[in-house]
């Protein structure tokens, strides 16, 4: 393992453009529960699957009544607020900082790499603690709304300031598309990077799962500039087994990351 951290690091402090996907497997180490696992929330309560794979439906069909169910009834997540991030989140804001990470895009939507400091972020499934018009896709923090009043006052769904649309919740539902401008951004990133760093995802929910694909395919048709690929994960993905990534370091993201950030500060200081 040692020597596959000193190896990652020394593919990111050569890297021009390095970029990190990440997914739930970094979350789950700051207490972030999974949905299909043995404890996992849907393996739990099947009817919370359920509702969850009809919930834009419900949105687009009646937009009062989504906003009223998500007023009324407490998250699938708990209390996301009072979670933290953990060193893997903290290892990869500090890459960004130090000029070697240019981009993050992740699946999770907890905003845990907003709160350790990423800056040049992605949230390709969106964000819990955010608000997209269902048209525009202009995005608003919650406190712009008075969710509380408007929903006293009958005046539900909240009204996009930008075009009058109804507003939902940022986070990306089953059935609906990822919004065009964080799908465009994606894989501008994954076409102009030249090492991507793969940290906790399954790479098996598609559309993100596309994004690895896309830098291989990239490098197969300019064979003149490589494309390295570094999976930090718990355990072997359909990347690894069908040779998409370079090599595997299996583990915690949350070990790994901030071991391999060490290693980069031992190359910058040489």
């Amino acid at each position: 393992m040692e020597e596959l951290i000193q190896r990652a690091a020394r593919d990111l402090v050569r890297s021009r453009h390095a970029l990190a996907l990440t997914g739930a497997g970094i979350s789950t180490e700051s207490g972030i529960p999974d949905f299909r696992g043995p404890g996992g929330i849907w393996t739990k309560n099947p009817e919370a699957e359920k509702k969850a794979y009809q919930a834009y439906a419900r949105f687009q069909a009646d937009p009062k009544q989504y906003w009223e169910e998500r007023l009324s009834q407490p998250s699938l997540l708990g209390s996301l607020e009072s979670l933290k991030p953990n060193p893997g989140h903290l290892a990869l804001a500090e890459l960004e900082k130090m000029n070697i990470l240019k981009c993050t895009i992740t699946q999770n939507i907890d905003n845990l790499h907003r709160q350790a400091g990423s800056q040049n972020l992605l949230e390709y499934h969106g964000n819990a603690f955010r608000l997209r018009c269902s048209s525009c896709h202009s995005r608003y923090d919650p406190g712009e709304y008075d969710l509380k009043r408007l929903r006293q006052e009958g005046k539900l769904p909240p009204a996009c300031k930008e075009c009058g649309a109804p507003v939902k919740s940022d986070v990306v539902h089953f059935g609906e598309g990822i919004p065009a401008d964080v799908a465009e951004q994606s894989l501008e990133q994954a076409s102009l990077c030249d090492l991507m760093l793969i940290c906790g995802t399954s790479a098996v929910v598609y559309p993100f799962a596309l994004l690895p694909r896309v830098a291989r395919e990239r490098q197969d048709a300019r064979r003149h500039r490589a494309v390295t690929i570094i999976e930090v994960n718990a355990e072997p993905t359909p990347l690894t087994f069908e040779n998409i990534s370079d090599y595997l370091l299996q583990g915690k993201t949350g070990e790994i990351l901030p071991r391999i950030l060490e290693e980069v500060k031992k190359l910058r200081r040489e």
